[in-house]
C-alpha cells in the first residue's frame, strides 16, 4: 500500500487526523528529504504524543527517483508505504508524481490524503475567482524569460512558486514587461510572519526592493487585459446569419459575453 501524505507548510496544526495515522502506521517512509521527514516526526510526535511507525527511511526526489524506481520491486508495497514531501501536497512542485504512475502501472493500491497547499492557499487569501493555471516554479535561466512571456500573455491568473533570493528580480521582470499588470504577493503562509501584498509589478518591486524579502513566496499573476478594438459593430449586426453564428462572432471581435449578443439579437 502506498500513502501520499500532505505535510504542514508551515503551521503544524495543519496536520490531519488521517496523516497522523499514517505516519504512525507507516511501516517505510519515502521522502523528498529524510533529514526534514525525521525532524517533522520528531516534532509531531512531541505535540500529538504520537509514535511513528517507521523504523526505514529512503530518500526520492527529483534527481535520484529514475534510479530508484529501476531498483524497485512491487513487492516493497506489501507493507505500509508512506510518502512525504518537505511541505505540502506531493506532485505539486515537489516529487511523488512517479511514485503514483508506478503504483498505477503495477496495479497497487494507493491514496492520496489531502492537506496543506501553498498554492491554494494564496488563491482564496487573493480575492481573485475564475479559473487558474498552476505553474510552479520557473526555471533559473534558460527558458525564463520565454515562461514568463507565456505567463503574461495568459487570459487566466497564473500562480508561481518563487525563492526568496529570485522574487525582486521577477518583480523587476515583470516590472519592464507590464509595469501596470497586478500581482498578488503571500509570504511564509501559515507562519507568524506569513503576509500578502497586492498591487502593480511597479509598486511592489519598489516596495519589496526597500525591505529584507525573506521566506517562500507564492505569486499570482492577474490575466492580461483584452484589447479594447475601436469597431464599428453596425455592419456585422446586420450580417445575413443565424444569431448564434453571428454573436460567436461579435463576442470573440469585442470580448463580450456571447449569452448577452445572442439575446440582444433575438430581442432586436
Amino acid at each position: 500500500m502506498l500513502t501520499l501524505v500532505s505535510t504542514p507548510i508551515g503551521n503544524l496544526e495543519d496536520i490531519s487526523h488521517r496523516a497522523l495515522r499514517a505516519l504512525e502506521e507507516a511501516d517505510v517512509v519515502v521522502a523528498e528529504d529524510t533529514r526534514v521527514a525525521k525532524k517533522l516526526l520528531k516534532l509531531l510526535g512531541e505535540r500529538f504524543g504520537i509514535e511513528p511507525g517507521a523504523k526505514r527511511f529512503f530518500s526520492f526526489h527529483e534527481h535520484n527517483q529514475r534510479d530508484f524506481l529501476e531498483r524497485l520491486e512491487p513487492s516493497f508495497f506489501d507493507q505500509n508505504v508512506v510518502y512525504v514531501s518537505d511541505a505540502g501536497m506531493p506532485s505539486l512542485s515537489d516529487p511523488g508524481a512517479a511514485l503514483v504512475r508506478y503504483a498505477q502501472q503495477h496495479s497497487i493500491p494507493y491514496e492520496v490524503l489531502p492537506g496543506p497547499n501553498a498554492a491554494l492557499t494564496a488563491w482564496v487569501a487573493s480575492g481573485y475567482e475564475g479559473p487558474f493555471t498552476f505553474w510552479g516554479f520557473l526555471p533559473h535561466k534558460k527558458e525564463r524569460e520565454e515562461q514568463l512571456g507565456r505567463i503574461l500573455s495568459h487570459t487566466t491568473h497564473t500562480i508561481l512558486y518563487e525563492a526568496p533570493h529570485r522574487l525582486l528580480k521577477l518583480l523587476d521582470q515583470i516590472a519592464v514587461k507590464d509595469p501596470e499588470r497586478e500581482l498578488f504577493l503571500a509570504k511564509e503562509l501559515t507562519k507568524m510572519h506569513e503576509r500578502h501584498y497586492k498591487g502593480s509589478a511597479k509598486e511592489l518591486a519598489k516596495t519589496l526592493g526597500a525591505e529584507p524579502v525573506k521566506g517562500e513566496w507564492v505569486v499570482i499573476v492577474t490575466p492580461a487585459k483584452k484589447e479594447v478594438l475601436n469597431l464599428d459593430l453596425a455592419p456585422l449586426y446586420e450580417l445575413d446569419l443565424p444569431p448564434k453564428a453571428k454573436a460567436k462572432l461579435i463576442a470573440k471581435l469585442t470580448g463580450e459575453d456571447p449569452k448577452a449578443i445572442y439575446q440582444k439579437l433575438i430581442q432586436s
